[in-house]
Formats: structure tokens, sequence, C-alpha cells
């Protein structure tokens, strides 16, 4: 029997080193910084661990990147997008206009500033000519569409990721469905729960955006992607329903159960690294916080220094209150005013932060990578959201139970100090994120072996198709048979107006013989 075990592990590792041999070679279109960077290096880290040879069309450089894995630089996109910095801050709203503005900024930057910047950069021009073979393209799902013009310029299937849960421009490439009744908008501060007059509005809106992603955004990136693919194997709407698979950054466990598409995977927390061991001065300063540490971050766009005064302010009179220490990931080197259990620091090694046993809590914009790793490590929020999904992950985290809300607009000492203090003293919270972090926990797969099973069954299979739905073929109003309906209500209406011509021509002669009937009466 141990001779047979041995055998068969044997075997195991011969297929699984011939595997490695056998990698397929995968293009990743990474063009986004920040936390779009980290989810999209995610992935091409975990093909290329999966012995994949990856080529990562990227702005930033990796420090340590595996042997198989090659950059092509997107040398001066940093730079460029630095040169339109924005104080995101003053997009915070949860309110129509708001989502509108953010959703006008997504739709003019990208085709502009982001597609157009790639796609003419002199390394891709040089990949694009290079007369190089890849097996498969992997793309993000951020409004980017003319980019998936490199799967068919290298004949390879298509593979796009979502750096947070579906939306319409992951929907629509696999025929998932989205019913408004309750799937929200994911730019409005609205949950799986809505509403009658909820309902309507994120009907209306979502139709709006529909409208406008349809006859104004796409035909701009139809574009773009005619333009540096002139002569292409699939033209621009081809390649749009040629898709072999989305990957989601989400899992039911928290975000909302409904239903999908064969060909759309779950793979929340894709992103989340073993903890490793923490800078000496953090290792230190953390551990030596015998009532715990907070741990304050508004992410990788939204900059704490430009904060306005006040609610700076606001924040540091409150943390002096406290007993624990803070952890504030601030970009400026100094702050006034600091007081001595608050240490800042531009850039913190997140995920290893909360995973600390001595972390209590995390104040947090709500954004869904760093939601992901609170959860994923069991630690309750305080969810400042200011624009984009992180409205919509920090309303269903406060209905969970494991957060509390925190409007910017409202912030002072007195607010920030009762959200930190509900937080701290109410063991619900905890509680309730330490129950949700072993459901998400619980799978048959880690995302990571998610992602690499389902790259092979797109490669050994040549892209899938068998997993494509019917769906995609449709049109708008074929998907939701309007025109069927359009055809029932004609029907109906033909029917009614017949049944209403037929009652007044029955009507007509009734009157004719009774009017006969009076006139003989009369007469006689």
């Amino acid at each position: 029997m141990d001779k047979r075990i041995l055998a068969t592990a044997v075997v195991l590792l011969v297929l699984s080193l011939l595997s490695l041999g056998e990698g397929a070679r995968i293009l990743g279109l990474v063009p986004l910084g920040q936390s779009h960077n980290i989810m999209g290096v995610a992935y091409m880290k975990t093909l290329a661990a999966a012995g994949h040879d990856v080529t990562v069309l990227t702005p930033t450089a990796q420090k340590n990147p595996p042997k198989n894995y090659r950059e092509i630089l997107l040398t001066g996109m940093l730079e460029s997008q630095a040169k339109n910095e924005q104080n995101l801050f003053k997009f915070k709203g949860s309110g129509p206009v708001s989502a509108g503005i953010m959703m006008m900024f997504l739709y003019k930057l990208f085709p502009e500033e982001i597609c157009k910047f790639v796609l003419e950069h002199p390394n891709v021009i040089k990949l694009l000519e290079s007369g190089e073979k890849f097996d498969l393209v992997l793309a993000e799902s951020f409004v980017a569409e003319s980019l998936y013009g490199f799967a068919q310029h290298f004949n390879a299937p298509l593979i796009t990721y979502s750096a947070f849960g579906n939306c319409m421009w992951t929907n629509d490439l696999v025929g998932t469905p989205a019913p408004s009744s309750h799937v929200a908008h994911f730019s409005l501060t609205l949950t799986d729960r809505m509403t009658y007059w909820e309902r309507m509005f994120n009907s209306a809106w979502t139709l709006l955006d529909r409208a406008y992603y349809s006859l104004f955004y796409l035909p701009e990136q139809k574009k773009l992607y005619e333009a540096t693919f002139p002569n292409p194997q699939l033209s621009f709407d081809q390649q749009m329903k040629n898709v072999s698979l989305v990957f989601l950054n989400q899992h039911f466990s928290i975000s909302s159960p409904r239903p999908m598409a064969t060909n759309m995977i779950e793979v929340g927390g894709v992103h989340i690294d073993d903890p490793k061991p923490l800078p000496k001065d953090l290792q230190t300063y953390i551990d030596e916080a015998k009532d715990g540490v907070i741990y304050f971050c508004m992410g990788s766009n939204l900059k704490s220094k430009d904060m306005p005064v006040e609610k700076r302010d606001a924040f540091l009179k409150a943390f002096s209150k406290l007993k624990q220490r803070v952890l504030w990931k601030f970009e400026d080197d100094t702050i006034p005013n600091q007081p001595p259990n608050l240490k800042i620091q531009s850039w913190m090694p997140q995920n290893d932060i909360l995973a600390h046993p001595n972390v209590k809590v995390f104040i947090t914009h709500g954004g869904l990578l760093g939601s992901t790793e609170s959860i994923f490590h069991g630690k309750p929020m305080i969810g400042i959201p200011i624009f984009g999904d992180q409205m919509m992950n920090v309303q269903k985290a406060v209905q969970a139970g494991y957060s509390v809300f925190l409007d910017y607009d409202d912030i002072s000492e007195q607010t920030v100090s009762a959200a930190i203090n509900e937080v701290l003293n109410n063991p619900a919270y905890t509680q309730k994120v330490q129950q949700i972090s072993q459901r998400f926990r619980d799978k048959p797969m880690t995302p990571r072996q998610t992602v690499t099973y389902w790259v092979d069954y797109v490669l050994r299979h040549h892209g899938a198709p068998h997993l494509k739905s019917p769906a995609v073929d449709l049109s708008f109003w074929q998907y939701h048979s309007l025109d069927v309906l359009a055809t029932f209500l004609a029907i109906f209406i033909v029917i009614l107006v017949l049944e209403v011509m037929i009652v007044k021509a029955i009507l007509r002669k009734i009157f004719r013989k009774k009017s006969k009937a009076d006139s003989k009466k009369k007469r006689s």
C-alpha cells in the first residue's frame, strides 16, 4: 500500500513538473497604478507561480519579480496621471449628482488619458509589431474595452478581471443577469434590499448609465480599437462578445448571492498574501501596544494629507484621548499637533498590519481590497466612504453588523470618538466580522488555486467556447424580451381596439332598433 502511495506521489510530481515545463505564454494588461495594479499583479504572479510564462504591461516595476515574469513598462504613465491628480475628497457624495460626476470622470478620463496612452506607447507598439505569440490575454475590465483588442491581435482567448464586484462592464461580457430590483448600481449607496423608491431610483440610474455607456462611451473606445487594430480578426463588437471568462474580486459571503453566468468566477481575496514579518519599527510599535492598535488608511488614491485641516484635527484630538495606539497612513513626513500615541507613515504593509492580533479596529474609506483584507483577518471597521463602490461596500458592512458608518461631511472630534468607542466597546462588531471571516475562508479552493484552475481550463479547451452564454449574442431589447413584450402589447391593443369597435357597432345597432321602435310608437 505504501509503495502505491509513493508511486502515485511520484507520478503527480512528474506531471506537475511537466506542466511547469509546458506553461502557457500569457499577456497581462495591468495599465493602472495603485490598488488596481495590486490586483492585476496578484493574478499575474499567481499564474507565474503556476508555471506559466507571463508578460505584464504595467506602469509599475516589481522589486522581486518571479523568474518567468517579464515586464513591459508603460514609462511615463504614472507621471502623466500625477499631472492630473486631484483632491478626490471633493468627489464625496451619495446622491445622483455626485455619482454622475464620478461616472463622467471615468467615462471621459479612460478613453482619452489611459487607453490612448497605452495604445500609443512606444513599448506597446513594439510589442504589437514583434510577431510574438501568446496563448492567452488577461485584461482588467475597468472602462478599458479598446485594450481587449490585444486578444484578437495575438489570436488568443481573452479573460478579464474586475478589481471590484460585477457591474454592467463585466455582466455584459458573459451575459450575467443583473435585475435592478436587487442588484444595486455600484456608484449608489444602496444594498441588495431596497425600498420601492430605492428600486425605482436604482432602475432609472442603471438605465441612464447604460444609455450613456452605449451611445457615447463605447463609440469612443471603438474608435481607439479601430485606430490601433485597423485590420482586426475580430471587430470591436465581435471581441466584446468573445470573452472566455470573467474573474470577480468578490465572494457571496461578503457581497450578495446572485445569479451569474457559468464563466463568471468569484475569486475575492486573490490579492491577499500570507502575513509577512513587519518592519522592525512597526512590529515593536504594535507588539508593545498593551491596549491594542487602531489602523487608519484611506487607500492609495485618497490622500489623508488632502483632508481639510479641521477634519484632520478632529481625528488628532479624538486619537489623543485614546489609550490605544494609532497607525495612520499619512502622506506627509510630519503632522502638526501629533499626539504621542499616533505613528504616521506614507506607506504601510496593510495586510500584514491587519493580520496582527493587537490590531482592534480598521478605519477605512471602504475600498474593496482593504475591506476584504479586514474581513479575512477578522477586524471590525469604521467606514468613511467618499466615492465609487465605497458607498455600497460600507453600507453592506453596516447592514451586516461589522462596521460603523462615519459620514465624511459630519466629521468632528465628537463623531470620530463616538464611532471608535462604539466599535471598541461593543464586542458584537468583532464577533460578527469573525463569523463572516470564517464563511469567507470556507472554500473548496483558495482564490489563487481557483484562478489557476480556470485559466488552465480555458487553455486546455482552447478558449472554452462551450461556456459562452447565448445571452451575449442578444441585443438589449432581445435580452429583456422587450420586442416580445412590445408584440404582446400591440396584440393586446389591436384586440382592445377591435373589441371597442365591435361593442360600438353593437350599441349603435341596438340604439338604432330602439330609435325605430320609439318612432313607430310615436306615429301610432
